[in-house]
């Protein structure tokens, strides 16, 4: 059983940055692709970003493209989502999730989910 707890959420003006944090609770964290979803209000949850076991691949949805990059750090079974020129379409909830596969990939295929981090981005 792995447990993922997500922070770094807030209330943020169009055009800042935020950084979210996911803390793993696996020891065997290193060997796990990681990916960040999002849930905005009255919509269906949405893949974001995913990272590889070693951080050498990465893919990204269309619209967060040159704003977003996830990241990791295995020694502290933790992984990043830096979020820079926000728009108030990003607000939503940010879910972090973990597979036991070591590839990142743009599917909603996870094996373990977080509880959600709210972001809320004003215009």
């Amino acid at each position: 059983q792995v447990q993922l707890v997500e922070s770094g959420g807030g209330l943020v003006q169009a055009g800042g940055s935020l950084r979210l944090s996911c803390a793993a609770s696996r020891r065997t964290f290193s060997s796990n692709a990681m990916a960040w979803f999002r849930q905005a209000p009255g919509k269906e949850r949405d893949f974001v970003a995913a990272i590889s076991w070693n951080g050498a691949s990465t893919v990204y949805t269309n619209s967060v493209k040159g704003r977003f990059t996830i990241s990791r750090d295995n020694a502290k079974n933790t992984v990043y989502l830096q979020m820079n020129s926000l728009k108030p379409e990003d607000t939503a909830v940010y879910y972090c999730a973990a597979r036991i596969s070591p590839r990142a990939a743009m599917t909603e295929n996870m094996d373990y989910w977080g509880k959600g981090t709210l972001v809320t981005v004003s215009s």
